[in-house]
């Protein structure tokens, strides 16, 4: 450094060079900008313009022109698209403007930037401060180029987004405040890759790394979960929630991130699956990689790569925990936009990662970058983890009947066609669900789809090889004499019993004979049960042909207590035909919860108060107690507000008033979240236009 009076001051143009990097959004007074474009910079100090200026931007802990982490550069009349340029704009008596350009493939992060007069013998270069370089959606060069401007927005500018969850049956959704340039969360998304197993192993080798979007998505999707690396959030998928807050309970990744960061980078406890796909979609549109959150239904969890989802049931329908197989009533994962050199341009564009800690990827709990267009062609066999994404959605589901004594096994029935279903994203620009089944793979039973199966069992050498817990193909081929099924008959709201019916069909023409053994019993929204709610059985004799209807009545008394936060129940029916095989009948129930309504009590207007009021009712005969609401919106409100609201008797109507200050114009969303002895986590959403 020179001496003190020579230090000259620096003026990043932070507005304008904000507005043309789509950066305006981050509250930083440090200047952040894109890689592969133009930002102006001036400084003044002794330097006269005319001498010969080096520029030396660098970033990273050892900075080196052979790892691309340092760059020296002088005034070039032009600029290079291939390396690090300087332009002169302007100059007077005491400073000069420079326009410096880095190449559409630098490495991202944070970087010093010096300038050396050459002129002036060996003097050392003096330092004019420090930028943040972020991935460039809006430059053709690239790795993450999206040319559709609608789609940036949403994918990398938009703070809100809308999870979907539920089951097939009944899609379901809720917002989400990503967040992605609130407060601190950019310095915590840098220090998240600072954290990573691969950067405490060889610090300057992964920040070479980090202009490679494929790279750092795979190394996100293992720090957002906590296993191995005390990455950001804890899974727990017991039910029990203890220590910590419910996976249900968030309404936004800040929060999260803040408190990771304020307990010293202590893995905050709790997350289930779309909380890991939330935190990853704020992080990737924090670092400019187009991101956005998949939710698919009846999503195989197919632990030994076989394709195939084994279920076991005991003979009075117990759903069994016995196999590191499943399938989730819903899981949510994340799709990234960017090309893959390593692949070739048929397998650019959306790329599937997954936070969600389920198997181990090269020895962590990592997963993806999957490309989607692979996984549709069954190239099961490119990087990375294509088998368990494939499986994920199109997994051969296999149904057995155990008997813990003798450990005998008996298939019950296979499905190949129930895995995968309503694969679901919010539209961009509204908040409507979009179907991207038909991007993951051919329509379910047709020639084409079986032909990519087969094709991705032989890719995985599933093919040739005996596989002595197969079902065989007489087991695959037998046919039931009878149906069963589970039809709703009444309202599935927790707080009402739930009303069912058990229709019984003989599929021959001579007598059966019936005994069903029905079970139901509370779930994780992965379908693992958590405890016994009900359970009875029927015999009952069929005439040919003859249908017969059993009502079912659960009451709430019943399952209260039992109810997880996912509100889920399993129903199942194990039906033991006389003479013939059995058959499984089984329904999977989310239960909705009673409404939340929000009424904007006025004009949103920049830096104007506005009342807001909230409004419940309690549905059920009898008081509910911890009532506490629960909300956020960026630019509505800074932080979460918390609200106690006092117990409310059975029939009871509440109304909840706050103030808000709104300090941005536009489309706001803002996020409700109430809570209660009673109810778990009732969301809802609204938007709020504010005007100038």
């Amino acid at each position: 450094m020179g001496q003190a009076a020579m230090q000259p001051s620096t003026d990043w143009h932070l507005k304008e060079n904000a507005r043309d990097h789509h950066t305006s959004k981050f509250s930083s007074k440090e200047l952040i900008v894109r890689r592969g474009q133009a930002f102006i910079v001036t400084f003044n100090g002794t330097e006269q313009p005319e001498q010969n200026l080096t520029f030396i931007a660098e970033t990273g802990p050892k900075p080196s022109k052979l790892a691309k982490t340092q760059a020296t550069f002088g005034i070039s009349s032009t600029v290079s698209k291939e390396s690090w340029s300087a332009v002169l704009q302007s100059t007077s008596s005491n400073s000069v403007s420079i326009s410096i350009s880095s190449p559409p493939n630098a490495v991202i992060g944070r970087y010093k930037l010096s300038v050396q007069s050459t002129s002036s013998g060996s003097s050392s270069p003096t330092s004019l401060g420090t930028f943040v370089l972020l991935f460039n959606p809006w430059s053709s060069g690239d790795d993450v180029f999206m040319p559709n401007k609608a789609e940036c927005e949403e994918y990398v500018l938009e703070e809100f987004g809308i999870i979907f969850a539920g089951n097939k049956n009944r899609i379901n959704s809720f917002g989400w405040n990503f967040g992605q340039f609130q407060g601190d969360i950019l310095n915590i998304c840098l220090s998240m890759l600072d954290r990573s197993l691969n950067y405490r192993q060889d610090p300057a080798t992964d920040v070479s790394h980090r202009n490679d979007p494929k790279y750092l998505g795979r190394v996100l999707s293992a720090m957002v979960n906590a296993n191995d690396d005390q990455g950001v959030v804890l899974g727990n998928w017991s039910g029990k929630y203890e220590g910590g807050k419910s996976p249900s309970s968030w309404t936004g990744s800040g929060e999260i991130l803040q408190n990771w960061k304020k307990s010293g980078f202590k893995p905050v406890k709790y997350g289930q699956c779309w909380v890991f796909a939330a935190v990853l979609t704020t992080v990737l549109r924090c670092l400019g990689i187009p991101t956005r959150t998949i939710t698919n239904f009846s999503s195989a969890h197919d632990a030994d790569g076989n394709l195939r989802v084994d279920e076991f049931y005991d003979a009075s329908g117990n759903h069994l925990n016995r196999a590191a197989d499943s399938i989730w009533n819903f899981h949510v994962w994340n799709e990234s936009w960017f090309s893959r050199s390593d692949l070739g341009p048929s397998y650019s564009g959306w790329q599937v990662l997954d936070a969600t800690p389920q198997e181990e990827s090269g020895g962590i709990y990592q997963c993806g970058p999957a490309s989607r267009n692979a996984i549709k062609e069954g190239d099961v066999d490119l990087d990375y983890d294509c088998p368990f994404v494939f499986a994920e959605v199109n997994a051969d589901c296999m149904y057995w009947n155990y008997d813990p004594a003798t450990g005998k096994k008996t298939l019950i029935f296979s499905q190949p066609t129930v895995i995968g279903q309503f694969i679901s994203t919010k539209a961009v620009g509204r908040d409507d669900r979009v179907d991207v089944t038909n991007d993951y793979k051919y329509e379910e039973g047709s020639t084409k789809e079986r032909d990519i199966f087969k094709k991705a069992r032989k890719k995985l050498g599933l093919e040739d090889k005996f596989d002595p817990t197969a079902p065989t193909p007489q087991e695959i081929d037998q046919k039931p004499d009878i149906s069963g099924k589970f039809k709703v008959a009444g309202p599935l709201e927790v707080g009402k019993d739930l009303n069912l019916i058990l229709v019984l069909a003989n599929l021959q023409s001579d007598a059966k004979t019936v005994h069903a053994n029905m079970t139901a019993w509370s779930t994780v929204y992965t379908r693992r049960p958590v405890h016994e709610i009900w359970k009875d059985s029927i015999s009952v004799t069929l005439s040919p042909k003859e249908e017969k209807q059993f009502p079912i009545k659960i009451p709430y008394t019943e399952y209260q207590q039992q109810l997880t936060t996912d509100n889920t129940i399993q129903v199942t029916a194990l039906c033991h035909v006389e003479g013939g095989i059995q058959v499984l009948a089984q329904r999977d129930i989310t239960l909705d919860n009673p409404t939340i309504d929000i009424q904007v009590l006025g004009e949103a207007k920049v830096n104007k108060e506005v009342d807001v009021e909230v409004i419940f009712t309690n549905p059920i005969d009898t008081e509910v107690m911890d009532c506490v609401l629960q909300v956020e919106g960026n630019d509505l409100l800074r932080g979460i507000l918390e609200i106690d609201i006092p117990p409310l008797k059975a029939g009871e109507k509440s109304s909840t008033k706050f103030k808000l200050t709104p300090f941005e114009t536009g489309p706001k969303h803002l996020l409700v979240n109430f809570s209660c002895d009673k109810f778990a986590d009732i969301k809802t959403f609204k938007m709020v236009n504010v005007t100038d």
